[in-house]
């Protein structure tokens, strides 16, 4: 296989959603009372809902830009790739990217739906939850068959809605829902609540997945305000393993044996380790701990290989690896347009990464993996040979799709005429919290 070959879907990425979410999907009160987008007088977008406002984040839209301007600013839609916030301009990115499909997460709304969880009015929010499933499924997903994973909200303040949403959603064609791996941080039970039988019956039932984003509970941590940040952002995948951890003893899993458990925007470097970890405490201390009530004959690493799946944007010793995690349990990520994205040359870092694969393993990572985990039939709308790396670059070419870079000349961390320093952790939360700021 050469790399013009490969088809790349991504099964993590992010919308940074325009003002028009709701248009058509609401009317009346119903309307009148949904997220708005707005402008501070500086020019900043930000959302607002029941009384709250919602930041919008440079941090989480900056592929395309000069690295130099990563950081906060008054983040306007018009300052970012029109593909952040455009579906039309999104394939096109895509294209260029070598990018055949992509799963794309919320901003605004929360990546766990925490905007609604978290709203007062539960009522309007289950209305407000619903529409924004429906457009994300029917407008952005929906106008280009074949070429994005659609995932859902859920209400989880409701048990009983929330297995409607799931059948509601399994029923217009979405086999993703997205939650926090950590729910107490929203105020729900955790995980080992019973409070979420009705959730594992009813994902199970529709062969739903269900994502677990980085971030949405379980967060890596500050050492302190005066750590550089990188030590922060270095640290975020493997962060990942307390909340694998959790679900990995989760005793449903042992009820459901066929439920699916997606680690989103995750890496896969640190997974082996992990499973050598669990699999050693539990052989030492299941005899007082009483784990094999859940566990039974079976080991912790087989357990993560039945029912869990990761990903990874440039994780060359994951792949070298990939044995003792599973060529079923790997799909790739892109993460377009974090600050992460290796937009638009992953296929050329993909493909340095690769080389320690068989074709069958390529496939498998690059695309087949993600189809069968969120039962998504590419194939059934596009050939191909249509999605290859090279047919879409050329598609991309024909297209014009423009990837100079964009500068507005400001936005770094670091005060004007600052001396060059390394960013801290105090500086990035200094800036989020000068960004929340009422308008």
């Amino acid at each position: 296989m050469k790399m013009e070959d490969m088809v790349i879907v991504s099964v993590d990425d992010h919308i940074t959603e325009p003002g028009t979410v709701f248009d058509n999907q609401l009317s009346g009160q119903d309307y009148a009372t949904a997220p708005k987008l707005k402008v501070k007088p500086d020019g900043a977008n930000y959302w607002e809902y029941q009384g709250k406002q919602i930041q919008s984040v440079a941090l989480n839209a900056v592929t395309g830009r000069v690295r130099e301007e990563y950081g906060m600013e008054p983040t306007n839609l018009d300052q970012l790739r029109k593909g952040c916030w455009d579906v039309d301009a999104r394939i096109g990115d895509m294209n260029v990217n070598g990018v055949a499909a992509s799963l794309n997460f919320p901003s605004f709304a929360g990546i766990d739906g925490g905007l609604f969880i978290s709203a007062d009015d539960k009522k309007q929010a289950l209305v407000h939850m619903r529409a924004y499933n429906d457009w994300h499924i029917d407008e952005w997903c929906g106008k280009y068959p074949g070429r994005f994973i659609p995932i859902g909200c859920l209400p989880l303040w409701d048990m009983d809605e929330t297995a409607r949403e799931v059948r509601r959603l399994a029923d217009k064609g979405c086999f993703a829902v997205t939650m926090s791996d950590n729910p107490t941080m929203r105020g729900l039970p955790s995980i080992h609540n019973e409070y979420w039988e009705p959730l594992w019956k009813a994902v199970t039932d529709c062969d739903t997945a269900i994502c677990l984003h980085i971030g949405t509970g379980n967060v890596s941590p500050h050492p302190s305000m005066e750590s550089p940040i990188e030590v922060n952002i270095a640290t975020m995948p493997m962060a990942v393993a307390f909340g694998a951890a959790d679900w990995l003893n989760l005793a449903a899993l042992t009820r459901y044996p066929s439920m699916k458990v997606c680690l989103s925007e995750s890496g896969i470097g640190w997974i082996p380790y992990l499973m050598e970890r669990a699999d050693y405490s539990h052989e030492q201390h299941h005899v007082w701990t009483h784990s094999n009530q859940y566990f039974g004959d079976e080991k912790p690493s087989e357990r993560f290989r039945r029912h869990f799946s990761s990903c990874f944007i440039d994780d060359a010793y994951g792949l070298r690896n990939l044995d003792l995690i599973g060529e079923d349990n790997v799909c790739y990520e892109v993460d377009y347009p974090h600050s992460d994205a290796p937009w638009p040359n992953a296929p050329e870092i993909l493909w340095k990464s690769a080389q320690f694969l068989t074709d069958e393993q390529i496939d498998k990572v690059t695309h087949r993996n993600a189809m069968r985990l969120y039962n998504f039939p590419m194939f059934d709308h596009h050939k191909r040979e249509e999605l290859t790396v090279g047919a879409l670059r050329a598609q991309a070419r024909e297209a014009g799709v423009d990837t100079a870079l964009i500068s507005t000349g400001g936005a770094a961390p670091l005060a004007a005429g600052e001396q060059p320093r390394p960013v801290t952790s105090g500086d990035i939360i200094a800036m989020f919290t000068k960004h929340a700021e009422p308008a």
